[in-house]
């Protein structure tokens, strides 16, 4: 994820409230006050400039929220042992004003493709693929929609009920939990998510049609990418968002 350098409208924005998926992970709703107006498109992100020890930090953060949701925005985050940012933000209480710019980046739904839309999050990185998924969801009739969601543990898996709710009332959406490390009363799949992946959607099957987005941190959304593109979907059919 790459941070614009030019500048900006500056935003503030209040901390209305909190919610903790698990121990380590929390959302921020952050409610823009006065005649402050932001408009973003599905998986975008802000920059969140931080005064820690002097200095500004700037430190990106996906928006969890939909663009209707209006003056209300959701980000979502967990707590990184040796991350100044998110430690800051963690010791933040509601009423507390939070600085920001943007929106940010090109990882976008903004143009709903009419092939299947296969959407692979990693943790946090559900965030800027939630968005999506509603946006998508509301476009009827539209493409198959799927979601394959990886976590260490089922308590890793955020926004889960909701998945499943709209997996019961949208036929066309199809919602699959990877576990890499489920507990015995856990059942999940035991491999890595570019082994599913690579099952599933490129050595089972030689339908080339679809579009992925993808969003995870370190090496793996990589290698998901370089293994789809390798595999024959188009490069623009492949897009992807990497912490």
């Amino acid at each position: 994820m790459t941070v614009s350098s030019s500048s900006r409208v500056t935003y503030e924005a209040t901390i209305e409230r909190l919610y903790p998926h698990n121990v380590d992970t929390r959302s921020f709703f952050l409610r823009l006050g006065g005649d402050q107006h932001l408009t973003w498109k599905a998986g975008q992100f802000l920059s969140l400039l931080l005064p820690i020890a002097g200095e500004t930090l700037i430190r990106p953060y996906s928006i969890a929220s939909c663009p209707e949701e209006g003056n209300l925005l959701e980000i979502c985050l967990n707590l990184v042992p040796e991350g100044p940012g998110s430690h800051y933000l963690f010791a933040r209480t509601i009423g507390e004003t939070l600085r920001f710019t943007g929106p940010w980046g090109t990882f976008v739904f903004d143009q709903p493709p009419q092939a299947e839309c296969v959407f692979i999050a990693d943790g946090t990185g559900i965030a800027p693929i939630r968005p999506m998924i509603r946006q998508a969801v509301a476009c009827e009739p539209g493409p198959p929609l799927q979601l394959l969601y990886s976590a260490v543990q089922e308590s890793g898996l955020l926004y889960r009920q909701e998945w499943e709710a709209c997996a019961q009332v949208c036929p066309r959406f199809g919602f699959t939990p990877l576990l890499s490390n489920p507990t015995s009363n856990q059942p999940g799949f035991s491999g890595s998510l570019v082994e599913y992946v690579e099952r599933h959607y490129v050595s089972e099957d030689s339908d080339r049609s679809r579009h992925f987005y993808i969003c995870g941190v370190g090496q793996q959304v990589t290698q998901l990418r370089d293994l789809l593109r390798h595999a024959g979907y188009q490069r623009r059919a492949v897009q992807y968002e990497k912490w």
